[in-house]
């Protein structure tokens, strides 16, 4: 070992050192409010509550013990506030949201492996962004991508039809489920998102890029605590390309492997919007010759951003950003969403006929064939509606957030909770430094509002009225009662494309095919965004079932 290595040994002891000592000394209101005592030092409880294997089981241990509010230990023994009740939501969300941020390791995350876009920014950079994007996911402008969607799914969604159905010509055959939803969703964003077409869906494996998208979360969520913990110094240093060369030196296969899914994202991007720039300069007619023939969301959002005023006007790098945010967001999001609706649907069967027979008789076209849906006609079938509802409802792929106090504030309550003092406290002081944890899963899941069956996955609530008690909580989400898309500036901007990506999906998939259990046990992990495995102690991403070929 060198002398610059044990130095540096011993500066980092020694900060650790400084850190848990002035952890466990130096006083805070929230050492009055009730919560778990560490289980390390050094890990606090955050490790545990972003383990993939514990972290559901413990959050839902924890929110039974504390109730909406509690503390939790953080990295060297901070303390953190824990919450899901639904004002200090709004708080966090809508009404404070300037003050309450995102943290600076989701940001550094983001802004080191995918680039400055709606992920990685913050204040009047993330709203510039967002007014140039926003009218891009609106419900209109989606109306106008629906032929799009319909043309790309029969398309392809012929093809992979095809593909099952030659594999399961003989019977029920096993299919990676998971592995055939990524691809459809990505090629969905690439054709309805960016006008670009990254697979064809008629090859029997994904490409690489395909299989480095499906990975991000995966391997992101492997990257050890510590490591996570300096992302925001590694990345203040330097340009992209130099963060990009400089993790090449870290020694944990993690970090190489996000090193790699970054420059395969990066490199994608580049082309696309170099592809897309090139179309839009040669005008309307080139356009019209490409994929999504310049309705897509890059086209249009190139050209408006040609005609924004110079302070509106996204840099060259903002954009690029913007298509790697899109696949990542857009693939992972909605295929592992997707992946478990059918999952649940080959848990309950009865589910999955009852869904069937509404979409074979919403798609007859009165000669025993089946017709395409419109947007408004696809959107509005109740059970479809009420299928896809509860499992965002009980299984977000995100099923928690983290942010932080930019500076001191007030966390407003919806009801009081005890203090350890013995007084109730209807608000809680919050000092600049302080990170949050929001738990979307528990706020999805609220006996309080949903009732005592809130943990139980039942599309059937969706059918008669919601209780009172959720209709007047008035949970700051953009969606359903839900914190699953979140709420206020940093809502999830693409959340009507995914419900309608979705939907049409299902549409088309569920009267052509019966899903069931294989003898595969099926293995949800948390991470940024759940995924499934094949038992619990598998990393590889994956979720076959049983696919039989319907006469329709």
């Amino acid at each position: 070992m060198s002398s610059l290595q044990q130095l540096f040994g011993c500066a980092l002891a020694l900060y650790i050192g400084w850190r848990l000592l002035r952890a466990r000394s130096v006083k805070s209101f929230l050492d009055n409010i009730p919560g778990p005592e560490p289980a390390s030092y050094l890990g606090g409880n955050f490790a545990r509550l972003i383990d993939r294997h514990d972290a559901w089981p413990y959050g839902t241990a924890l929110v039974e013990q504390y109730g909406r509010l509690f503390t939790v230990y953080g990295f060297l023994s901070t303390k953190m506030l824990y919450t899901f009740d639904p004002r200090a939501l709004h708080s966090i969300y809508v009404k404070d949201q300037d003050v309450f941020e995102e943290s600076e390791m989701l940001l550094a995350s983001f802004g080191l492996f995918i680039g400055p876009g709606l992920l990685a920014t913050l204040g009047e950079q993330h709203r510039r962004q967002r007014k140039m994007l926003n009218p891009l996911f609106s419900a209109e402008h989606l109306r106008e991508m629906t032929p799009i969607f319909t043309h790309v799914i029969h398309r392809n969604l012929s093809q992979l039809e095809e593909a099952i159905a030659s594999r399961v010509k003989d019977g029920p055959q096993e299919i990676d489920v998971l592995g055939w939803m990524g691809r459809t969703a990505l090629e969905l964003i690439g054709q309805g998102g960016l006008g670009h077409s990254f697979d064809p869906l008629t090859e029997d494996v994904a490409d690489e890029f395909t299989d480095s998208v499906k990975a991000y979360f995966p391997v992101q969520s492997d990257l050890p605590l510590l490591m996570r913990r300096l992302l925001p110094l590694a990345h203040r240093m330097g340009p992209a390309w130099f963060r990009r060369r400089a993790v090449k030196w870290i020694p944990n296969s993690a970090a190489q492997q996000m090193r790699e899914i970054s420059h395969a994202l990066h490199a994608s991007s580049l082309q696309i919007v170099n592809e897309k720039k090139a179309a839009v300069e040669r005008g309307d007619e080139a356009l019209k010759q490409q994929v999504g023939e310049g309705k897509d969301i890059m086209s249009v959002l190139l050209r408006a951003n040609m005609n924004a005023s110079e302070e509106d006007r996204l840099q060259d790098e903002e954009v690029i950003a913007q298509v790697s945010t899109l696949v990542l967001a857009a693939m992972d999001t909605t295929s592992n969403a997707l992946s478990r609706i059918l999952h649940q649907l080959s848990l309950h069967p009865e589910v999955q006929e009852k869904l069937r027979e509404e979409l074979v008789r919403a798609r007859d076209d009165g000669t025993g064939k089946l017709r395409d849906l419109d947007y408004d006609e696809v959107m509005e079938l109740p059970y479809l509606d009420a299928v896809c509802r509860e499992t965002l409802r009980r299984f977000p792929p995100v099923s928690a957030l983290v942010r932080v106090a930019r500076k001191d504030g007030v966390l407003p309550l919806s009801a009081p909770v005890p203090a350890l003092d013995g007084t109730m406290l209807d608000s809680i002081p919050v000092k600049k430094g302080t990170l949050i944890f929001t738990d979307i899963r528990a706020s999805n899941c609220n006996k309080e509002l949903w009732g005592e069956d809130a943990y139980e996955w039942n599309p059937e609530r969706w059918m008669k009225p919601l209780p009172r008690a959720l209709e007047e909580a008035r949970i700051p989400g953009v969606y359903s009662h839900l914190m699953t898309f979140i709420g206020g500036g940093r809502a999830c901007i693409g959340f009507k494309f995914s419900q309608l990506e979705m939907k049409v999906v299902l549409a088309m998939l569920i009267p052509a095919f019966k899903f069931e259990l294989s003898d595969k046990p099926i293995y949800w992990n948390a991470a940024g965004v759940a995924y499934p495995t094949v038992g619990a102690e598998s990393n590889k991403s994956e979720m076959p079932l049983r696919v039989t070929r319907l006469k329709v």
